[in-house]
């Protein structure tokens, strides 16, 4: 059952101090900002009115999702550090008495929700702060970066080796949970962890011809680890088969943990078998398609993306998209499956800031990538009175002039301190590495990090203009 607020405050707060009455001035601004009900209303269709057991109190999840963006806070260490806070306690809207939320109970609340609860609070930010004026839409800039997902460094043996010991693992559970238990399955996790250790031995080899034995050696284990987990995912198969036949008989808990592993092990087979395809392609000389390469096993949407950086060439995760304006207001943010082409995703990107703003933009400026003729064709029709990008290929005279001129180069200067507001998003609000896997996992996580950070920057501009 949907609460939106938690009950009255308790006596002990009555005798408290003064000093522990007062919020710092940043919290003190945002918790005054989400006294709104507009605020509740992304979780009404996620929860029932009438019936269930009661909810944590909507104000109170918003407000320890903020502490958890702001200041990058695990699930555990937010509930440990609130509790341990009285000032924390009451931005929280808890009483001293009252117990925190289990971090579990926030992680459902959050997944539950999804991504469409998360992209209704930035609207609804971005719709408050419009009424209020806040919302600069002179010059906005759009840029690009990479949200990794929560992966190692994916190899083909590494992958390989991961599939054969999960598969493993599920069939124990299975087994445990009372499915399939006379079905025979050989655990190769032993052999598989054997020949990763193999490889990494002969890959400290040194000199032209170790290394070129090495390599030989390398892909030979490689081929056998494919083999292995091909017999692995044969074997697991025939497990799962049988396991969905005593699903029918299971009753109770029991049943529900086994249907859990069943759902499970028939996710990591397919992603298994994709795994092993990869690689035999590799070997064959072929190279996998990136659009569709997988490179892990519990997060099947992350993919490679090449971004042209120095010291990570290619990154693994997911692509995203950002538009703020002049005062750093994220304005519009979009994560994408793979590497799609930048120019495509502008003009959409600012036909959204302005039905959000009930305004058109004046200047819009990003980098070479978005650097097509289309493009700005298409912007200045939307009413962009001025369009900064550079084209990507060689242009003409007319044109080489038209991009010397002084209010397109500050405009171009201005894009390039883009790069200091995506630094700021990574370090500060947590779009270095996404914690929640999947493409909706990560706009979840994405969603709430632009929530955090647009929370911060317009209730200091809100408390600028009151000065």
């Amino acid at each position: 059952m949907l609460r939106t607020r938690n009950e009255q405050p308790s006596l002990w707060e009555s005798i408290l101090p003064e000093v522990c009455l007062r919020l710092p001035a940043e919290l003190e601004r945002v918790d005054a900002w989400l006294d709104d009900e507009r605020f509740f209303a992304p979780f009404v269709p996620h929860f029932s009115t009438r019936t269930g057991r009661p909810s944590v109190p909507m104000e109170t999840y918003l407000r320890l999702m903020f502490l958890k963006h702001r200041y990058g806070l695990g699930y555990e260490s937010l509930c440990a550090e609130v509790s341990d806070s009285i000032s924390w306690r009451r931005f929280c809207r808890l009483n001293i008495d009252d117990p925190l939320p289990h971090p579990t109970t926030l992680m459902k609340i959050t997944t539950r929700c999804g991504e469409t609860a998360v992209a209704a609070l930035n609207e609804a930010v971005l719709a408050k702060a419009t009424a209020a004026k806040l919302v600069k839409t002179g010059k906005v800039r759009a840029d690009t970066t990479v949200v990794s997902a929560n992966v190692n460094y994916p190899t083909d043996t590494g992958l390989l080796a991961r599939a054969v010991s999960k598969i493993s693992g599920l069939v124990r559970r299975i087994k445990t949970a009372g499915g399939a238990v006379r079905t025979p399955f050989r655990d190769r996790s032993r052999t598989a962890g054997r020949r990763v250790r193999t490889i990494t031995s002969k890959l400290r080899l040194r000199g032209a011809q170790a290394r070129e034995e090495a390599q030989a050696t390398v892909r030979r284990i490689t081929g056998e680890l494919a083999g292995l987990a091909a017999r692995a995912t044969r074997d697991a198969a025939a497990m799962l088969r049988n396991a969905r036949r005593a699903l029918r008989t299971a009753t109770g808990h029991a049943r529900g943990r086994l249907r859990r592993a069943i759902n499970e092990l028939a996710a990591t087979l397919e992603r298994a078998g994709r795994i092993v395809a990869q690689t035999r392609l590799r070997l064959a000389g072929d190279t996998p398609d990136s659009a569709t390469r997988l490179v892990s096993l519990h997060d099947p949407d992350a993919r490679p993306i090449a971004k042209g950086r120095l010291g990570k060439p290619v990154e693994f995760g997911y692509k995203a998209q950002v538009v703020d304006n002049a005062d750093g207001v994220v304005l519009d943010h979009t994560v994408e499956v793979g590497n799609p082409a930048d120019a495509p995703q502008l003009v959409p990107a600012v036909q959204r800031v302005q039905r959000r703003t009930g305004n058109t933009p004046r200047a819009v400026t990003a980098d070479r990538g978005y650097g097509e003729a289309s493009v700005e064709t298409q912007l200045n029709d939307l009413g962009v009175k001025t369009v900064a990008i550079p084209r990507k290929s060689k242009t003409g005279l007319a044109r080489q002039h038209h991009e010397r001129r002084p209010s397109f180069r500050k405009l171009v200067k201005w894009r390039t301190g883009y790069e200091g507001r995506i630094s700021h998003l990574k370090h500060r609000y947590g779009w270095d590495r996404t914690g929640i896997d999947g493409i909706a996992g990560v706009r979840i996580w994405t969603g709430h990090g632009v929530l955090a950070h647009n929370l911060v920057k317009l209730t200091a501009l809100a408390a600028t203009a009151r000065a």
